[in-house]
């Protein structure tokens, strides 16, 4: 596949666009208006440019850009003969559908077709688009040149070669893609807003003020999680330990913080994590000593990093 489409070409279709251009593919960008399509490609250009000109892009990538994304006069005009359809319209069910129904309808039989979508039920759009079938969620994070990662999302009846065309599409830009089963706002979106949700709440109550909320965050856990996702934290933390937590936690919260079925099935049977062995991940013992020299390497080099970046300037 060479030839894609981005439909919606403000800054996260942009930003997909570059991405997508940048590993050599064409594509043709199609927004409400030709107008608004064009002067969409000269603000992706001259990022592209800004970009390498920061040392964000590699040598060459902001050429590439230029040279490989133009703007289509429609809709249908971008997507003819695309193989590859993303659409990027704003996050609203009606205006989703009807531009799904312009794509599916102008685009080719075999063409597959993504929703970059980052919380509506992929299902849910999948009643507008013509052969759904080759239909599936694409979800980018903003900013999508920079964030490594992308959600891929079936619904009931998207085609497993569909997934894998996808999957293909988007490991050629370099980035990282995670399978997702089809619920509102999949898997990215329901921790990122359980952890606002919880986060608020303790600003609410007075235990914390915002700024140090967001301290404690960005220099506690947050500073794991660019090397280890929740379950390697709770295994190399121990299983047991988590499930004393929260028992912890449940003296007050009984129903918010219930031990989760799966964390007592472990503890129940002996599986604590990395110290048995078997936890959710199942990391053998004898790679422990490995990991921990590994983690703490990481977290030193974060540190550094953050003390070269310096504090980001909020106000």
């Amino acid at each position: 596949m060479t030839r894609y489409a981005v439909v919606g070409s403000g800054y996260m279709g942009g930003g997909i666009a570059q991405v997508l251009a940048i590993a050599g593919a064409d594509v043709r960008i199609a927004d409400v208006s030709a107008e608004v399509a064009e002067v969409s490609l000269e603000r992706i250009v001259a990022e592209a440019h800004r970009f390498e000109e920061q040392g964000l892009f590699a040598e060459r990538a902001a050429a590439a850009v230029e040279r490989h994304v133009s703007a289509a006069a429609s809709v249908e005009e971008a997507v003819a003969d695309a193989e590859f359809v993303e659409e990027a319209v704003p996050e609203r069910l009606e205006l989703k559908r009807e531009t799904l129904r312009r794509i599916s309808e102008a685009c080719r039989e075999d063409a597959v077709i993504g929703s970059n979508t980052s919380t509506i039920s992929i299902g849910d759009l999948a009643v507008a688009v013509v052969r759904p079938e080759r239909f599936l969620g694409v979800h980018f994070s903003n900013p999508s040149p920079f964030i490594p990662g992308v959600e891929v999302i079936a619904h009931a009846q998207t085609d497993e070669s569909a997934m894998v065309a996808a999957e293909r599409i988007v490991r050629s830009t370099g980035k990282q893609t995670a399978r997702v089963s089809d619920a509102t706002g999949f898997v990215l979106n329901r921790l990122q807003y359980a952890l606002f949700h919880e986060a608020s709440q303790i600003v609410e109550e007075g235990i914390a003020s915002a700024e140090d909320v967001d301290v404690i965050v960005r220099t506690t856990f947050g500073s794991r999680l660019p090397f280890f996702g929740p379950f390697a934290i709770a295994d190399m933390a121990g299983l047991d330990v988590y499930a004393m937590c929260f028992e912890s936690l449940q003296t007050r919260w009984p129903e918010r913080f219930a031990t989760p079925p799966s964390l007592q099935a472990h503890v129940d049977a002996g599986r604590f994590g990395t110290k048995s062995g078997a936890g959710y991940l199942s990391i053998p013992a004898e790679r422990t000593s490995e990991l921990v020299d590994y983690r703490n390497r990481a977290y030193v080099a974060m540190s550094k990093l953050l003390d070269e970046l310096g504090e980001p300037q909020l106000g």
